[in-house]
């Protein structure tokens, strides 16, 4: 019994060790990249200033949308709705106002609307109904394209002139895109990790029995991840109307695997509980450098999608699979096994 205790007692100090090796690990991760980009002669064009630039625009929307797969993913869920969120939030800010600067703010506000009713149906499948979170989210991204379909018929509109210098305009040399995503960070992570109930959205996600017990409403937390993650996608998605001058209807499907992978190698366990928000947007940024690092050599445009499965891939093995634990019961089996050869 004290042996139990003291593990359950050591568990937020092993979770809190995990997080802050998280953010070291993709830190570094992302310094090694900038630099083999400046030693290898073929991949100096993925240091260029110019090509910086248009990378940081779109990472920090990734860096935006991962936000919201972290909260999502913190309640030991997951949302596969994100590109249909995305897409529609994409094509209502551009065919809506279609080119008039005066119907734009109007199209943003209704593409919020639509976004938090995504998340209100998401919230309400898995962390009310109890759903399987894959199932309950592939149903709604479903739903969310036939509206996608139903808008734009399939064909591409050009944002307007005060969006594109809004989110596609630049400060200081620096994107706007980045400011929001730092903001964004900033206010995401001072509400999840500073504010009572954000303390309590991670006591949820870590230990919902637990929680439970406690007398915490565990399945108004899970709905919660689910709204709160279509707010962060609507953002991403407005601001990518912004910084592509005609996107496409369905310029959502390359954000579920980044978005997922970006959550992983910052050190959220995909079981749930805490997790690192900073370190979820630097993954964001290592990420889409590692895609530019990757195309300056030479590589087929093709890979893109291999190339973030292998990153996901590694950043599971670092963060869920203990290997302490892994290599002390192989070596408690050899010992074993030694033991009873010998007898």
């Amino acid at each position: 019994m004290a042996d139990s205790a003291s593990a359950q007692s050591d568990a937020p100090a092993r979770s809190r060790r995990g997080l802050s090796r998280g953010l070291t690990t993709v830190l570094v991760a992302t310094v090694a990249i900038y630099a083999l980009g400046f030693i290898l002669p073929k991949a100096g064009s993925s240091v260029h200033w110019g090509t910086v630039q248009t990378a940081l625009q779109f990472a920090a929307i990734l860096a935006i949308v991962a936000l919201g797969q972290t909260l999502v993913v913190q309640q030991g869920g997951i949302d596969l709705s994100i590109q249909g969120s995305m897409s529609l939030v994409i094509v209502i800010v551009t065919h809506y106002p279609d080119g008039s600067d005066g119907k734009l703010l109007p199209a943003v506000l209704l593409a919020l609307v639509v976004a938090l009713g995504a998340g209100v149906v998401n919230g309400i499948l898995v962390g009310v109904i109890e759903l399987n979170p894959i199932v309950a989210t592939l149903g709604t991204n479903a739903l969310l394209y036939g509206l996608v379909l139903r808008i734009s018929g399939g064909t591409p509109r050009t944002t307007t002139d005060r969006l594109a210098h809004i989110a596609g305009g630049k400060s200081l040399g620096i994107p706007n895109a980045v400011y929001f995503a730092v903001a964004a960070t900033i206010v995401v992570t001072a509400l999840v990790k500073l504010t009572v109930a954000g303390r309590r959205f991670e006591g949820v996600g870590a230990n919902p029995h637990a929680a439970l017990t406690s007398g915490l409403r565990v399945k108004g937390h899970r709905a919660g991840g689910y709204v709160w993650a279509q707010v962060l996608y609507w953002l991403g998605g407005v601001i990518f109307a912004g910084v592509v001058t005609q996107p496409t209807a369905y310029q959502g499907d390359t954000y579920l695997l980044p978005s997922v992978a970006a959550v992983v190698l910052g050190g959220t366990s995909l079981l749930g509980g805490r997790g690192n928000l900073v370190a979820t947007a630097v993954a964001a940024l290592f990420l889409i450098q590692l895609e530019q690092f990757v195309l300056a050599l030479g590589v087929s445009f093709a890979w893109r999608t291999i190339v973030q499965a292998v990153a996901l891939a590694i950043g599971v093995a670092l963060y869920t699979v203990d290997w302490r634990a892994l290599v002390g019961r192989r070596l408690a089996q050899r010992r074993s096994g030694r033991v009873a050869s010998t007898t």
